[in-house]
């Protein structure tokens, strides 16, 4: 028989005793995990609020460069050629960072949470502008409790009201508007009556007079060319094809003709405009063409001047002199703008009916000596290990240019006679020794230099540069032109180029109307919405009530009647 084995005697006491210390152990080393994990989480929670204390500084930094940037480009003028461009970054920049502080609070203000620890203090922020009070306003009432939560009392009395404003959007709403025209018979004479048909905008036309405004400011306002309008109509459930936008496009030119002409005869019989032209791309076979458009702004603001401003432009498939030269004649005054040759023949003296007067832009003349002591550019090239020098010469001559740049921000809006009296007193002893100066640096020269180029650009043109000196209206500078055509340059980026010499033209067209528009602090897309529902019905002898300096909306002029 096999030996039997005899069973060990288990102590049970002391496998309880190692049990307990196990689970003590786990429960120790559990303990040391959560604690541990805690730890990690206040680390990452103050690493969060840190990241998110420290976006929101540069956000607040970004915003207050901004406002630095335009209150200095308020009060003290446009002190570089490259201000405006500065702005425009710092904008995009303050954009990222105010997006980058926004997804930085939240991920701090979640790390917290999960690590048990108070919130970050909320990121400083600039302040928000209420609401405009023209919104209409809805009110959501949350329900109030109907009895006490303490003593459960249904006794309750109204104390007052906190009210939480959330600025919401309505998504575009598509309609279908259906005019009825109902037909009746006549039972004594059988003869059958309709009111008639209402004028549409374009003839036999489909599309209301807000949508077509809408597409025309989309596409010479904003730039979005009408194929991208197109695919965004779709997406909303509103197919329509790109021939049948631009269809509207050109029926909407020949219908808004006759304020065209008005503008372009306001224009014209201004005594003073600025003049000015930019490159457009257009499409030609195979590649583009390079076309310009001409802007011609009459803007008597600066001297005090009661008529409206008003821009009108051109469109020539080249930059050759005989398209300003068509677009200026019979005019005579005083055209500033640049030392284009193309003007040359304009100014001559057997010009009929008489040659136009030349007044050169500063700034223009600015520019060349700032670009040779722009210190920032100079510290960026040798950054980048490439030679760059400032010119004493031309920082000098900056300096002095700023002088009467000073002045002419004392002067600007005031009456013409006020401005020569200043600009005689003030002005013209500086101009005369600002060309004294020159004059002598520049025979110390050699004639390569490049200052010396930026100082004969001046003084070839010595009697244009002091024309503000001889007339009050005469501006120091062709910014005016420039500004005009910003839209223009910007939009080139949008659609890249025109899709023919046709094409520019019609962009011409629809910029002289938006752009006038802007002049008089109108909003082009309401304007051409409202001049487009009255125009076919409007008396013809009363068109200039529909320019934009004269236009009173639809809206509003049934209020001052039912006021009246």
């Amino acid at each position: 028989m096999p030996k039997r084995i005899k069973p060990e005697i288990v102590d049970v006491a002391a496998l309880r005793a190692a049990l307990v210390a196990a689970e003590a152990r786990a429960d120790q080393a559990t303990q040391r995990a959560d604690e541990a994990q805690a730890a990690v989480d206040r680390v990452e929670a103050e690493a969060a609020a840190v990241k998110a204390r420290l976006s929101g500084d540069a956000a607040l930094i970004a915003h207050l460069r901004l406002e630095i940037a335009r209150l200095t480009r308020t009060l003290y003028g446009q002190r570089s050629e490259r201000t405006q461009r500065l702005i425009d970054q710092y904008e995009l920049q303050l954009e990222e960072l105010e997006a980058s502080a926004a997804a930085d609070a939240l991920a701090a203000e979640k790390a917290a949470a999960k690590a048990a620890v108070p919130a970050p203090a909320e990121r400083r922020k600039p302040s928000r502008q209420p609401f405009p009070a023209h919104l209409p306003r809805v009110r959501v009432v949350v329900p109030g409790l109907t009895a006490c939560p303490c003593c459960g009392d249904a006794r309750l009395s109204k104390l007052g009201e906190d009210i939480t404003e959330t600025l919401e959007v309505v998504p575009r709403q598509w309609t279908v508007i259906q005019t009825v025209r109902e037909r009746f018979a006549c039972r004594a004479c059988e003869s059958i009556t309709q009111p008639p048909a209402p004028f549409h905008a374009v003839p036999r036309g489909w599309a209301g007079p807000s949508l077509l405004a809408m597409v025309l400011f989309e596409k010479c306002g904003q730039h979005v060319p009408l194929n991208r309008q197109a695919e965004r109509y779709a997406r909303e459930g509103v197919p329509l094809s790109l021939s049948t936008l631009a269809d509207q496009v050109g029926t909407c030119a020949g219908v808004l003709e006759p304020l065209f002409r008005l503008i372009e005869t306001h224009v014209m019989a201004a005594g003073r405009l600025h003049g000015d032209d930019t490159v457009v791309p257009v499409l030609a076979k195979g590649q583009t063409s390079t076309g310009h458009v001409w802007v011609y702004v009459r803007d008597d603001r600066p001297f005090g001047g009661a008529d409206p401003p008003a821009a009108l432009f051109h469109f020539s498939p080249d930059r050759r002199g005989e398209h300003p030269q068509a677009h200026l004649t019979g005019w005579t005054g005083v055209l500033q703008a640049d030392a284009y040759g193309g003007y040359g023949k304009l100014y001559f003296g057997e010009r009929k009916p008489a040659p136009i007067i030349e007044a050169a832009c500063w700034a223009h003349g600015r520019r060349k000596f700032f670009e040779l002591a722009d210190i920032e550019a100079v510290a960026r090239q040798r950054a980048r290990k490439k030679v760059a020098v400032i010119a004493p010469l031309a920082l000098e001559a900056v300096r002095r240019m700023d002088e009467l740049f000073a002045i002419e921000r004392e002067v600007n809006g005031r009456p013409a006679a006020e401005r020569l009296a200043m600009r005689r007193e003030r002005s013209a002893p500086i101009v005369a020794a600002l060309e004294a100066w020159m004059r002598a640096e520049r025979a110390r020269l050699p004639r390569a230099a490049l200052v010396a180029k930026a100082m004969d650009y001046m003084l070839d043109r010595w009697p244009s540069f002091a024309r503000f000196l001889d007339d009050g209206r005469v501006c120091m500078t062709n910014n005016s032109s420039e500004r005009a055509l910003r839209g223009l340059a910007l939009g080139r980026k949008a659609w890249l180029f025109a899709g023919s010499n046709r094409g520019g033209q019609r962009a011409a067209f629809f910029n002289s109307l938006i752009v006038t528009a802007k002049l008089n602090d109108v909003d082009p897309q309401a304007w051409l919405a409202d001049v487009l529902g009255r125009i076919a019905s409007h008396p013809a002898q009363r068109l200039t009530e529909l320019l934009p300096w004269n236009w009173t909306s639809t809206s509003a002029a049934a209020d001052l009647d039912a006021a009246a």
